[in-house]
């Protein structure tokens, strides 16, 4: 088991009540392989708080911070209790200085869900589980709310920045920052997900200070986190790459690996999106 590195994940689970099993079998599988996951954000959980599966979780060895909500929406922090330092030894050790939602955005929809974790060897990492709403169309209500949102987001990470320099931000974003994370940018010419407002919001995250971990190395072409149900999208891989893992510039300094894990959706039932990690040195 590699300990020199810390490896953070973000998965759009699409209802944890449905996957866990295949969030179990996935951080398992990460163990076996002598590549374990110490961090892991999900998004659309899609449950309230007194149906998270915290049981199920800390018997498999993880602890876990959750925000969630009935329907839709819902973010958490889950945590491999190998990984962390021994002053951490329940939630409240664990999830320091957590935040639930922007601070001072009225808004009742749980996307976002903020704590700095304590890892074993190293200093902490503050990390931040993000949902960005979807946006459903530019011409919508839902795009406007989706543009205040990410307006609401930058603001208050500009003062997380402040105080944390080294932060994570993970999530699924519902934004493709380029045409290469498009797998036919023609079709998708001023449509949701990829038109100017949201690419140029997610370049002023970037501005902050951020770098898209992905992208500092080599990846293959085509290279996708999420794939629509419908129409065989995953089978012709016709996808997106809309989770993101994003560093200040003291964990891009450390970041060893970036990558994406197709596996889990070839699994039966899936979610339709893949995990996305980023391996962190701790020294």
């Amino acid at each position: 088991m590699t300990e020199s590195v810390v490896r953070i994940a973000a998965w759009n689970v699409n209802s944890l009540k449905v996957r866990l099993p295949q969030v179990l079998k996935w951080l398992q599988d990460q163990e076996r392989a002598k590549k374990p996951i110490d961090a892991l954000c999900l998004q659309e959980l899609k449950l309230t708080d007194d149906k998270y599966p915290h049981s199920d979780l800390q018997e498999a060895g993880y602890i876990s911070l959750a925000a969630g909500q009935k329907t839709y929406n819902g973010v958490a922090i889950i945590v491999r209790q190998a990984a962390l330092a021994p002053i951490a030894s329940d939630a409240s050790t664990t999830f320091l200085k957590s935040i639930r939602n922007i601070p001072g955005n009225d808004d009742e929809q749980q996307r976002i869900l903020a704590a700095t974790i304590p890892f074993a060897g190293m200093q902490p990492i503050r990390l931040v589980s993000a949902y960005f709403p979807n946006g459903q169309s530019p011409e919508s209500d839902k795009f406007a709310y989706k543009l205040r949102w990410l307006e609401a987001l930058e603001n208050w990470l500009k003062e997380e920045l402040s105080q944390n320099s080294r932060l994570a931000l993970l999530g699924d974003f519902n934004i493709a920052p380029e045409d290469i994370d498009v797998y036919d940018p023609s079709k998708w010419i001023g449509q949701n997900l990829v038109s100017p407002e949201e690419r140029k919001a997610f370049q002023q995250l970037v501005a902050l200070g951020f770098t898209d971990s992905f992208r500092m190395f080599e990846q293959a072409p085509k290279s996708f986190s999420w794939w629509d149900y419908r129409m065989m999208g995953f089978r012709r891989n016709a996808g997106m790459r809309i989770d993101h893992i994003l560093l200040s510039e003291a964990l891009k300094d450390k970041c060893m690996a970036s990558g994406i894990d197709k596996e889990p959706r070839t699994w039966e039932q899936p979610s339709d999106h893949a995990p996305v990690i980023a391996e962190i040195r701790k020294n």
